[in-house]
């Protein structure tokens, strides 16, 4: 995988491609995923998500964000392959998955950064692979206190992982469009620590 190297000790790797069958791995998971619409909490008041969500997880990986905490889902086998492989290409044990499905270009993440204290392996080297599978969709990251600026297209199997210091000084976004634009499904594999709302976190 390419390295890009970011301020204050983040950098990205990428690689397009690397599931080749990605229609067909989408359309799997899309049977196979418990996903809706979920309300978050942003800014004391609810609102629901512009895309569709499910959690997956070893038993015990719980994670509390946007004022919610959520309980994982079983591994379904479309998504342990893909852990498998990533596995395989990262070197890193990864136990939860968040799925987020952008059915058309009205669907988007806004900018944030998953900087959870449960997340790692560690507070300084937090490590998340995001899988895109189906069309390619903007990818923002923006750097909080210069504005830096990079951009990926991510979509038709490709892998991007986020580390080191990265969570702690940027953020990210995939914004709407008014391009038209065919269905995205995008897999974030991250590393879940014990904390005091996550006491534990075991293979299952």
């Amino acid at each position: 995988m390419s390295r890009v190297a970011l301020a204050d000790g983040g950098w990205v790797d990428f690689q397009p491609g690397v599931f080749e069958d990605h229609a067909a791995r989408m359309d799997a998971l899309l049977e196979e995923l418990p996903l809706r619409v979920e309300e978050v909490v942003v800014f004391g008041k609810r609102h629901p998500t512009p895309r569709r969500t499910s959690w997956h997880g070893d038993a015990g990986c719980a994670y509390r964000y946007s004022g919610r905490l959520f309980e994982p889902a079983p591994w379904t086998p479309a998504l342990r392959a893909i852990r498998e492989r990533l596995r395989a290409l990262t070197g890193v044990e990864f136990n939860s998955a968040l799925a987020n499905h952008y059915r058309d270009g009205g669907d988007a993440m806004g900018a944030h950064s998953d900087d959870e204290p449960e997340l790692g392996p560690t507070r300084d080297d937090i490590r998340i692979a995001s899988v895109s599978l189906g069309a390619p969709r903007r990818f923002v990251l923006q750097h909080r206190r210069t504005k830096d600026t990079r951009e990926w297209s991510l979509g038709e199997g490709s892998v991007l992982v986020m580390g080191g210091a990265l969570q702690h000084h940027w953020v990210h976004r995939v914004p709407r469009t008014r391009k038209p634009v065919g269905p995205r499904l995008n897999l974030t594999f991250r590393v879940v620590r014990p904390s005091p709302t996550v006491p534990s976190c075991s293979e299952s």
